[in-house]
């Protein structure tokens, strides 16, 4: 294998389209389609022992090449991506491998599934070899320290989506970030417990970047400073609130009580960190905002080039750090803005200026990490969320309110954003029903439902949780199974089926994931099954989407033959249903903890044909007699079939 060094990596060329690293053959990795994906998948099964294995025993531990020629430095930018994606998702990415990969060509690099290998020597040949990067994932990298990511990043000017969750990340690595990332859009620090909120404002504000500050619009950092003072934290997520107004995406602790601070204008209780951290006060940070928000909606914001008008000149100008605390500047602004310099006012609760309208709102589409108790503060300063993560047990906690109550301020406060919200994602701690209303105010538009700590009250409501969101694809649900049992004597015999009160039910007909995990303690070794009249619902849910992906039925509280033999069986169709077979797109399926027969899962495997997975952990009724058999009927299958049992 010949070896040298290479003086100047290999420029990307002009124009050249990116592709993502899934192409069109990866729906199947098994199987692939193209001659291209047999060619990666036949590189991937024999790196170790052919491609890799002359240098891993004569080169890699004796040298530190700064380029390796061959065999992969020929190929184009897509192929090499796709191939690590291989590697990766199969458990085959080893160091030689990366050593051989790593190539000039790479834009996209992504080793989140292999965080144990990476360490400094290896951000090294990162940082010379991969200049052209526009998205790096080293999320879970806890071998690297600060320092060393630092290094990295200041070499990494065209960078535009950074995942750095679960490192050792802190403010010095956010400040490289700002001054030698200029492109970034996206940045994920989540779970840094080295980093605090605080540590996140040279985003908002690098004196040296101001005109570049504003090009990121997602940030996440979840779980971060977990000991940093709530109040501080807030006063943090405020300023870049403010001072951030082209963020589209935003998950952090403290945006819901942020939001809340602006709305009511209670800006002198951060004047103290504000002035410790040398930033402007945000009492001035909010007046600004506002002008710039009366100065857009008044379309003064012309091309004509009026040098003494031009909105950039002006904010540059309010947002000098020089000047921020002096009386003259605030006079200029409460001149600008109409408004006393006292207090700034409040009327009724909602921020307002001379039109009578909201004052401040953000470009916010995509929000993590809210209480309940600021979700209408929320809604006047985000009123264009599209994406929205809810936990109501905070709320619960800090004012002792009933479920009722809580399901009654959810609904009034999801009915703000009835048509616009496509996520929704929901702790709550009360009854199904309760949720109702809430869903019927919110979930027309739905794409994707999230249902947390739920507890079950019947197969009524889940029905009209159906009606409510017609137009899910993915439906997750974790719910308690009902404490009583809420069909009688559940050993009684399955009776006829009503083919016109099944034709009544409703559907969900482009879902594509399910998943209904019910609790369970992990001392028992089945669910009771209580809850016979549920199997009408699953019927309904797996009947009805026909092109369902992902199935995952944990620890239901009902025998799951019946259904299975009614959903492959039975002619009747739910309403709207498209008029196709059932389970024909099904991939993945998990069944852990379920009553399930032999029987019925060989009809299901004989009857989804591009199953891939099936996992039936925990399946009392089955025996290794019998998944011995299922093995060994999945190998004379054309699609390759993957069992789990314990």
């Amino acid at each position: 294998m010949p070896l040298f060094r290479q003086l100047e990596p290999t420029p990307d060329r002009d124009g050249q389209k990116k592709k993502k690293c899934k192409n069109e053959w990866a729906e199947d990795e098994e199987n692939p389609s193209t001659l291209i994906g047999l060619c990666l998948q036949s590189l991937a099964e024999n790196m170790k022992e052919m491609w890799v294995k002359d240098y891993a025993q004569k080169y890699m531990d004796q040298y530190f090449f700064r380029y390796v020629m061959g065999p992969f430095s020929s190929l184009p930018c897509e192929l090499l991506e796709e191939l690590l994606c291989i590697l990766s998702s199969r458990n085959l990415l080893t160091r030689a491998a990366l050593h051989l990969l790593l190539l000039p060509q790479l834009s996209c690099l992504s080793l989140a599934s292999a965080c144990s290998l990476v360490n400094a020597n290896l951000c090294s040949l990162i940082q010379i070899r991969c200049q052209n990067l526009q998205s790096l994932d080293l999320s879970g990298a806890q071998n690297i320290s600060a320092a060393v990511l630092c290094e990295l990043l200041g070499n990494q000017c065209r960078l535009r989506s950074l995942y750095l969750a679960g490192t050792l990340c802190d403010q010095r690595v956010i400040s490289v970030v700002c001054r030698q990332c200029p492109k970034l859009k996206h940045l994920d620090v989540s779970r840094c417990l080295h980093l605090t909120p605080a540590g996140l404002l040279p985003l908002a504000y690098q004196e040296p970047l101001v005109k570049n500050a504003n090009t990121l619009n997602s940030l996440l950092a979840l779980d971060i400073g977990l000991a940093e003072n709530e109040s501080v934290a807030v006063a943090a997520v405020a300023f870049l609130l403010l001072s951030l107004p082209g963020l589209q995406r935003l998950a952090v602790e403290g945006l819901g009580q942020a939001c809340v601070l602006i709305q009511n204008r209670q800006f002198e209780v951060t004047e103290e960190f504000t002035s410790r951290e040398g930033l402007p006060h945000l009492k001035d940070m909010w007046a600004k905002r506002t002008q710039v928000e009366h100065l857009k909606d008044s379309s003064l914001l012309s091309a004509d080039g009026d040098e003494s008008f031009t909105l950039e000149g002006k904010i540059d100008e309010w947002l000098s750090l020089e000047r921020h605390n002096d009386a003259s500047d605030t006079a200029e602004i409460n001149e600008w803005t109409g408004t006393s310099g006292e207090g700034y006012g409040n009327d009724g609760g909602r921020c307002r200026d001379c039109n009578g309208r909201d004052s401040v709102t953000t470009s916010l589409k995509d929000v993590h990490g809210l209480s309940l108790d600021t979700l209408e503060a929320v809604g006047k300063i985000c009123p264009d969320l599209r994406v929205l993560s809810l936990d109501c047990l905070q709320s619960n906690a800090r004012h002792s309110a009933d479920n009722f109550e809580q399901a009654t301020m959810l609904a009034r406060g999801l009915s703000r954003f009835s048509g616009q919200l496509h996520c929704l994602s929901l702790q709550f701690s009360g009854l199904m029903s309760d949720l109702v209303p809430a869903l019927r105010a919110s979930g027309s538009h739905l794409l994707s439902l999230t249902l947390e700590g739920i507890r079950a009250d019947g197969h009524t409501p889940l029905l009209e949780l159906i009606h409510a969101c017609p137009r899910l694809t993915s439906l997750t649900v974790h719910l308690d199974p009902p404490s009583t049992n809420l069909d009688g004597d559940d050993d009684a015999e399955e009776e006829g089926e009503d083919e016109g009160l099944l034709s009544n039910l409703p559907c969900l007909p482009h879902l594509c994931s399910l998943t209904l995990n019910f609790s369970l303690d992990e001392r028992q070794m089945k669910p009771t099954l209580c809850w016979r009249s549920l199997k009408g619902v699953l019927w309904a849910l797996l009947r009805g989407a026909s092109v369902l992906q992902k199935l995952s039925l944990i620890a239901v509280p009902c025998r799951l033959d019946p259904v299975f033999r009614l959903v492959l069986n039975h002619p009747a169709k739910p309403v709207g249903a498209l008029d196709s077979s059932p389970l024909h797109c099904l991939r993945s399926v998990s069944l852990n903890r379920s009553d399930i027969t032999m029987e019925t899962v060989v009809h299901i495997v004989n009857t989804c044909r591009r199953l891939s997975h099936l996992d039936l952990n925990g399946c009392w009724a089955m025996t290794l007699s019998n998944i011995t058999k299922l093995q060994y009927k999945a190998k004379r299958r054309r699609h390759t079939l993957q069992v789990t049992w314990t």
